[in-house]
């Protein structure tokens, strides 16, 4: 099974190498080969590999910058997915699209479910969710996985900016009244080719496969203040020299750190429909940023 992947220099399109090549020939494309903003770019890539399944890592993620670039948020995130599920509706392939927790509107008091109303605050948000909305429309075969707060040892994220952030300021302020599960790149990466196993499996012996929309992300809770004071934690016991000790990170509220895009009080997904679907057992939040920080301390 010959299987496409974009954006494969991101944080998740880097793990996803890794994971998908055990279920087939993977066609791993960065922005040059495939861009998101471009349809015949995309129609291109289509056209030449004509996929079994497409795998969409790439995606415009600058959550603030998105409130001054909508257009281009729009074109990444949204009409460029829709081109790519139509070219997969006309090939007959899978198409695995990924969203986020910020189609919501984070007011929720419990873990928000698949089918629960949406309210994206922000462009981005807003992007992701007609980028949803495109590809349900133009694909019957579609997976489109919810993630939250995702991080690894490749790329840029909040994780690694706070190592950083430890050793060079004497001092750091964190948000601490929003809340959600940090959701490692390969995290996400794993359960993907868990899910795409099953589809090649089953299609052999001609069983439905239950498509649609699924909430994938690491098991418990958390706001970014604790987030950040277990990162320092860990450095700490790995013995990298820190300015600022987790203890001494200053706890602030999302109004004394405001942004040009509003970010939502609530991030909790709740994943029962594709744990009990797939049969996925998902780790803690602690476990995936522990090993993430063992990897890029060389611990």
């Amino acid at each position: 099974m010959k299987i496409l992947l974009t954006g494969c220099n991101g944080q998740l399109g880097f793990e996803l190498q890794r994971s998908l090549a055990v279920l087939g020939e993977v066609v791993a494309m960065d922005r040059a080969r495939c861009d998101m903003a471009d349809p015949e770019s995309i129609r291109a890539a289509m056209h030449a590999e004509r996929p079994g399944i497409v795998v969409n890592a790439a995606a415009y993620t600058a959550v603030d910058k998105a409130e001054q670039e909508p257009e281009l948020a729009l074109q990444v995130n949204c009409q460029g997915p829709g081109v790519m599920a139509a070219e997969a509706q006309a090939l007959g392939a899978l198409l695995v699209h990924y969203s986020t927790d910020y189609v919501f509107d984070g007011r929720q008091q419990t873990p928000y479910r698949e089918g629960d109303a949406t309210g994206p605050a922000g462009v981005y948000g807003h992007s992701k969710l007609v980028g949803e909305q495109a590809v349900g429309a133009a694909c019957e075969r579609h997976l489109i996985l919810r993630t939250s707060w995702v991080y690894g040892a490749h790329g840029g994220n909040f994780l690694k900016t706070m190592l950083r952030m430890m050793r060079e300021r004497e001092a750091l302020r964190v948000v601490g009244d929003q809340t959600g599960a940090p959701t490692g790149a390969a995290l996400i990466a794993d359960a993907t080719a868990q899910m795409l196993g099953r589809y090649l499996s089953g299609a052999k012996r001609g069983e439905p496969f239950p498509y649609g929309t699924y909430h994938l992300a690491a098991r418990g809770e958390t706001t970014w203040y604790d987030y950040a004071v277990l990162i320092g934690c860990l450095a700490r016991e790995a013995g990298v020299p820190l300015k600022v000790q987790p203890e001494q990170i200053q706890r602030i509220t999302t109004d004394e750190y405001p942004l040009p895009a509003r970010r939502p009080a609530s991030s909790r997904l709740d994943t029962g429909k594709l744990r009990s679907t797939f049969d996925l057992t998902l780790p803690s939040w602690e476990d995936g940023v522990r090993q993430v920080v063992q990897v890029l301390l060389g611990v």
